[in-house]
């Protein structure tokens, strides 16, 4: 935190409590007590987590009149950092972010250092245009990119194809401390740090290339040269305890390391493929997933249609959705929603993706013989109340689960269909008896997942077919005038809907930025769900189609995925692009 005077301080302090940024009593009080023993104020409000160093940053820019940069999630070319040494960045505490117009834009923590700022413009020998950021900020900056890749492009330096040979025949030639192990390791922690949920290693004809899946996107985050792969793919072979020597067959395994001093899960498949072996990582970190069903994007209609089913001492709930489309998630925060002492909760995975206290988790291994199946049989033996079972795959599994559901059970799963309403035929296919499932299911749940715009944003109108389009899919739901807007608002869980008119609506859009590709930062689910009534249950029995058991469910209230994500857009959580981009198929 940069030195402030007493004067500055108290500006600081006004303006955050003028924001509504911290309460006015509360700093108050501890700025009596700091000032009795002669402390910094902000200090001790940023100690006592009354507000964040960003907070005061940020104001300290406003108050002095400079521009303010959060460096969260920034992604900075090398070229750019390699202008300014890392020790001479970390002494002065400042990160140079791009060029424009001839000028470095350099990220500071105290801007008013004139030494600092001239000795920065010497060393770059170019002019400078100096952003002020939090101490915070810098430093995760300087930690998690100065010398970022440095151990992979030390790896590439060592690592020819001679040495590449060595290390993919001799396992005792990859210690903890090679380069191929420092490569490895950087690339880990470069994904953890940008939340990806996945890496691809894959290896092409004269290079090999790396990709993160972020917010569901894959990116490209560097090309090396073919030589390293022999190297690395072994490297990751043996922390997953997997056969070295192994090259025809797909191979699975799992290890976990620690970033930030959060232990991060790590599921590994290797597959043959033209020019290689290709890796793909699944990261499982449960620290930065909600396991709370309202903050993962359920509202309104179908979170009061999930809690009711819930509620139920027996009964199924069924998810549906793409792979990668959050339905293990879901399972998990509505487990957690009905956790307690008074009963008795197992689960059936494949894998054990998150590990949770107080439930009892098998993992599937059916190599010995523990199936979906064959571990949906023990587990009944095992006297459950709530049961949850992975992924419903075949007949068998479905014909035990609808049966765990009739002798008193709740069952929760998952199933791979396009919607909710296909989960039911889809069950009938698999032979369960229309008259049973009828009987046991009591919500389902259909789901897919949608980027979340970023804090920083434009707000514009809407063109004429984008209203068009609007009105044609949920023109019905909106609010019709004024009076109505809180009761509908409150109805669909989306507060402040507009009226429905045929003009324009106001829509967000991400500022497009290195930080945020594309303008998004997170991601939202977009729900439907199917309450199984009487209505419904003469549907199953009469085998009707999807359409047919999705038209009824929408007469009785039900939000579809695309209306969900139209609601989304209208309130500024994601964009009409990444909806379309993501439900385009669904009506």
């Amino acid at each position: 935190m940069a030195l402030l005077t007493k004067d500055a301080e108290e500006k600081i302090i006004n303006l955050l409590i003028g924001e509504g940024l911290a309460d006015s009593n509360l700093v108050y009080t501890i700025k009596q007590e700091a000032e009795r023993e002669n402390k910094p104020v902000l200090s001790e409000l940023v100690s006592r987590k009354i507000i964040s160093d960003d907070m005061v940053a940020h104001a300290t820019a406003v108050i002095i009149g400079v521009p303010y940069v959060e460096l969260k999630n920034i992604t900075i070319d090398q070229d750019i950092l390699a202008k300014i040494p890392g020790d001479a960045s970390s002494r002065v505490l400042a990160v140079p972010l791009g060029e424009k117009d001839g000028m470095l834009n350099i990220a500071m923590v105290d801007v008013t250092n004139v030494q600092s700022t001239d000795y920065l413009s010497n060393l770059v020998n170019q002019p400078i245009r100096v952003w002020m950021s939090s101490e915070r900020g810098i430093r995760e900056m300087l930690e998690q990119y100065h010398g970022d890749f440095s151990g992979v492009k030390e790896a590439v330096k060592e690592t020819d194809e001679e040495t590449a040979e060595k290390e993919k025949s001799n396992v005792k030639t990859i210690v903890q401390d090679s380069p191929i192990s420092k490569a490895l390791t950087t690339i880990l922690s470069y994904a953890a740090k940008t939340k990806a949920s996945d890496i691809h290693i894959e290896p092409l004809e004269n290079s090999l290339i790396i990709r993160c899946r972020i917010d569901g996107v894959l990116r490209k985050i560097m090309e090396l040269p073919k030589a390293v792969a022999p190297a690395l793919v072994s490297r990751v072979k043996i922390l997953s305890n997997l056969k070295i020597d192994e090259h025809r067959i797909p191979q699975d395994g799992q290890f976990t390391v620690l970033v930030d001093d959060q232990e991060i899960d790590l599921r590994i498949a290797i597959s043959p493929v033209t020019w290689g072996e290709q890796v793909v990582i699944r990261l499982l970190d449960k620290t930065g997933v909600s396991m709370e069903i309202g903050k993962m994007g359920m509202s309104g209609r179908a979170l009061r249609d999930v809690l009711e089913g819930i509620k139920k001492p027996n009964g199924m709930i069924l998810t549906s959705g793409p792979t990668g489309s959050g339905k293990s998630t879901t399972l998990y925060a509505l487990i957690q929603q009905i956790k307690s002492e008074a009963i008795n909760i197992v689960t059936l995975e494949d894998p054990v993706e998150y590990k949770m206290n107080g439930i009892n988790q098998i993992q599937v291994n059916v190599d010995a013989g523990l199936t979906f199946s064959s571990g949906l049989r023990s587990i009944l033996r095992q006297d459950p109340d709530v049961v949850m079972v992975g992924e419903i795959r075949d007949s068998e599994t479905a014909g035990l689960a609808v049966q765990a559901a009739l002798t008193g059970h709740l069952v929760f799963s998952t199933l791979h269909t396009n919607s909710a309403a296909g989960i039911l035929p889809r069950l009938l296919d698999m032979g369960v008896e229309p008259f049973l499932l009828a009987s046991t299911l009591n919500v389902v749940i259909g789901q897919r997942l949608v980027r979340r715009i970023t804090e920083k944003r434009e707000m514009y109108k809407s063109s004429e077919v984008e209203t068009e389009g609007i009105n044609s899919i949920i023109g019905d739901l909106l609010p019709h005038d004024k009076e109505s807007v809180a009761k509908v608002s409150e109805d669909l869980g989306y507060p402040g809907l507009p009226v429905k008119n045929d003009n324009f609506y106001m829509l967000a859009r991400g500022v497009d930025s290195k930080e945020t590709p594309g303008g998004y930062s997170g991601r939202a689910g977009l729900y439907e769900t199917i309450v199984v009534d009487e209505d419904i249950q003469k549907l199953i029995i009469s085998h009707s189609t999807a359409n047919e058991i999705m038209r009824l469910a929408k007469t009785k209230g039900t939000v579809t995925m695309r209306q969900d994500g139209i609601l989304k857009a209208l309130s500024g959580i994601t964009s009409l692009e990444e909806v379309n981009r993501v439900a385009s198929d669904l009506s």
